[in-house]
């Protein structure tokens, strides 16, 4: 699926000149042409599966190097697209015919430890990130691998492990560094261009590229935390979402109901039938973990015991492992919010999950409440703090044609899991189109954000994105 461009009609680009781009970078960026050398490298996303072919891909050394592309692309009427340096699963960070943008040059952490704040590049991984500052007993609260590029997770909001107990990713940015679409470089903060960074905080890459980012960092010790893999009952999902819901903020689950992949850990004799995998995360007070974890572990022993008992204490970036499956698979998704999940609900999830024969399929439940919660809706431009659950609902198939077949099924499933909440999460989205953007940002969000549009990038130029248009 496309990325839609902005409502007014638009003739296709003229043909993009490496010579002339080159020169123009004159050596700012590595440029990978299609007749390159390394371009079919630089143009794969690591899940596979996603086929765009940009006309060129740049990889800049600095935000100079950005501002330089961005000023050839507006001034050749080339498409961008931005690539922050993470898997880029729905492909968004890269579009057919566009210059792309490719940030894994721009990677590096400054961390003060005495002030508590990292500035880090816009093509840094979340892994790479935490390891960092984890060196120094502290963390940003982003998502639940290592392998997501910290640009895309924060523009779109950021959901993670630490989401309950130390809020989402955008709670912790303190400012940016932004080039925009006419090529100049702004400081961006509370102070300076406000109504930017208001935007920056959940409206996605609509309003620049953002090479570096200004965190605070919060001291996070060991944590406990790992994966259970339980048998898959109405009784077991709905019990973990409710135990969820019931803990202590310290205590962040993501709940995978799947069918169990044939991976090396798990007994043979459950692959390929429905599981539920928790991924949890207790960050506060060691001695109090147990007590914390006691409603999960009974949720286990209830279903028959746990299939896999992963839970461990060590440090949080240990936690942020691995990313999307590599190989040539294609993912059809639909994310939803909703109150809550009960018995009758999740045997529903369970009997369409059995109902298709996709390689893989499943529903992500993230459980908020917290300090996701403790933000007002209109503080940042992610406007869906009082969600109870985060959903997700994914088929994957070996090519795109197969996966188009599960769209219905992925609809309907979704459409009957969110029940009367609206809106949707612009990081789990798989395009950036008009209905799409206006249930990511509802009501007066969108209002305000067309109106940053209107200042920052009037002409569309960053479209490859859950894309608001100019207000």
């Amino acid at each position: 699926m496309s990325p839609q461009t902005a409502s007014t009609p638009r003739s296709d680009p003229p043909a993009l000149s490496a010579e002339r781009l080159r020169a123009a970078l004159d050596g700012a960026a590595s440029v990978f042409a299609p007749d390159d050398d390394g371009y079919e490298t630089a143009r794969t996303l690591e899940h596979g599966g996603v086929e765009h072919r940009p006309a060129a891909i740049v990889r800049p050394a600095d935000t100079a190097g950005v501002a330089r592309a961005v000023r050839f692309a507006r001034d050749a009427g080339t498409p961008v697209s931005v690539r922050s340096g993470g898997h880029s699963v729905f492909g968004l960070g890269h579009a057919d015919g566009a210059l792309t943008i490719d940030l894994r040059g721009l990677e590096g952490i400054d961390v003060d430890v005495d002030g508590r704040t990292a500035w880090a590049g816009g093509g840094i991984t979340a892994g790479a990130y935490s390891t960092a500052a984890g060196a120094h007993g502290l963390a940003t609260p982003f998502g639940d691998t290592g392998g997501v590029g910290v640009g895309g997770i924060t523009l779109g909001g950021g959901v993670g492990l630490l989401a309950r107990s130390r809020g989402m990713t955008i709670d912790s940015l303190l400012g940016a560094e932004v080039v925009t679409a006419d090529g100049e470089v702004l400081r961006v903060d509370a102070e300076q261009h406000p109504d930017l960074f208001w935007a920056l905080r959940g409206g996605g890459g609509n309003f620049g590229v953002v090479t570096r980012f200004r965190f605070a960092l919060g001291e996070v010790s060991d944590v406990v935390g790992g994966v259970m893999l339980l048998p898959a009952t109405p009784a077991s999902v709905a019990g973990l979402v409710a135990a969820a819901d019931a803990a202590p903020r310290e205590l962040t689950m993501i709940l995978m109901v799947m069918t169990a992949p044939p991976m090396p850990m798990i007994p043979a004799e459950w692959h390929g039938r429905v599981v539920v995998m928790a991924n949890l995360c207790w960050s506060g007070d060691l001695d109090r973990a147990d007590a914390a974890l006691a409603p999960v572990r009974n949720v286990a022993a209830a279903a028959g015991g746990a299939i896999l008992d992963g839970l461990r204490t060590g440090p949080y970036a240990a936690l942020l492992e691995g990313g999307p499956p590599a190989g040539s698979t294609v993912a059809v998704g639909r994310t939803f919010f909703t109150d809550g999940l009960d018995e009758p609900a999740a045997a529903h999830l369970l009997g369409e999950l059995e109902s298709v024969d996709a390689m893989m399929r499943a529903v992500q439940l993230r459980v908020l409440g917290g300090a996701v919660a403790d933000v007002a809706d209109d503080a940042t431009a992610y406007a869906h703090r009082g969600a109870a659950v985060l959903g997700n609902v994914a088929a994957v198939a070996p090519t795109a044609a197969a996966a188009a077949g599960y769209t219905p099924w992925v609809e309907t499933l979704a459409d009957r899991l969110r029940g009367t909440s609206e809106g949707v999460y612009a990081n789990f989205a798989l395009d950036g189109g008009p209905a799409t953007a206006r249930a990511a940002y509802p009501g007066t969000t969108w209002d305000r954000l067309a109106a940053v549009k209107r200042t920052y990038d009037p002409a569309n130029v960053f479209r490859g994105n859950v894309n608001v248009l100019p207000g």
